[in-house]
This record gives structure tokens, C-alpha cells and sequence, in this order.
């Protein structure tokens, strides 16, 4: 009776845990480890706003990926805190190892200044080398005409840019 109460214990130990391939079968955790919704974040540079971004719901992973699902909207200052530019994007990620944003989807940017909008459905940014770019179709208004094509090298604060295979009619300094 003794040896059969072992067994059964035995039995019911060995029946409760995991078998080696279900553990390996277990995928790690890539969700998010932070949310927030209905968010807006400001950055500034001695005591000086310098960008503020609006977004409705952000999601933060372990890789320091940061997604904007929903969509933002961001404002950029100068040194004085004079409103330059305005970013607008459908959806927008952050990579962190890449070090660089991906804007997609009704992506308008808008120097006033200028008045100056880019328009595209997807647009890429590297901050560290103070650019933007995209291989996809391109709208540009400015105050005087319309300029189109495929493709776009620019610097961040949309001051200077490349259609790289422009189409349409332009204006020529002769």
C-alpha cells in the first residue's frame, strides 16, 4: 500500500510540469511594456519648447521601438520658440537601433515660414543626420505652384530638398 501511495505521487508530481519541448515552444514577450493614450509630450532645450507631439495612443517596447498606431502630430520650434514646421502622419514608428522614424499614411509636413507642404504616404527621418527621405510619390505646394514626382532627399527642416525623378511642369530662372 505504501509502495502504491509513492507511485501515485510519483505519477501526479511528473503529470503537473512541462515537457522540455513545451518550454522550448514558449516565444518570449514582444509587446508592448508601456502604453499611453491621449498623450502630449513636450521636449525642450534650455528652458526653450522645441518639439511637442500629440498622439492618441503610444505603445513602448523592450527594444526602445516606439509606435504611434493611431497616429501623431507633432509642432516644431526654433531657438526663440517661434512655431517652423508641423508633422502629421496616419501612423509613425521610432527605431531605436536604426535611430531613425517612419511616418505612413496622409504624412503632410508644413513649413510656415516658407509656406511650404510636403505631401507623401510614407517618409522616413534620421535625426542624426538632420534628414528626411522617401521613395514614394511626392506632392510639394509652395505659395506659387504645385511640384510632383517619385522620390524625395530633404533636409529635417524641409529648408532644402531633391525630387529625385520630378514630374510635371516647372518654372525655369533663365
Amino acid at each position: 500500500m505504501k509502495a502504491l501511495k509513492i507511485i501515485s505521487l510519483l505519477l501526479i508530481i511528473s503529470a503537473c510540469g512541462n515537457t522540455d519541448k513545451e518550454i522550448s515552444d514558449l516565444q518570449p514577450y514582444e509587446g508592448p511594456i508601456n502604453m499611453a493614450e491621449d498623450m502630449v509630450l513636450y521636449r525642450s532645450e534650455t528652458a526653450t519648447l522645441r518639439v511637442k507631439l500629440v498622439t492618441p495612443k503610444f505603445l513602448e517596447f523592450a527594444s526602445g521601438d516606439r509606435e504611434f498606431p493611431e497616429g501623431l502630430y507633432m509642432e516644431f520650434f526654433d531657438e526663440t520658440g517661434k512655431m517652423t514646421t508641423t508633422l502629421k502622419a496616419d501612423e509613425a514608428r521610432y527605431f531605436k537601433e536604426e535611430d531613425h522614424w517612419r511616418g505612413r499614411g496622409n504624412v503632410v509636413i508644413k513649413n510656415i515660414e516658407n509656406q511650404q507642404e510636403l505631401d507623401t504616404e510614407e517618409l522616413f527621418w534620421k535625426p542624426s543626420e538632420e534628414r528626411m527621405f522617401t521613395e514614394k510619390f511626392v506632392t510639394i505646394k509652395l505659395p506659387d505652384q504645385v511640384l510632383y514626382g517619385k522620390g524625395l532627399e530633404a533636409k529635417q527642416d524641409f529648408s532644402e530638398y531633391t525630387i529625385l525623378q520630378p514630374e510635371g511642369e516647372f518654372y525655369i530662372d533663365e
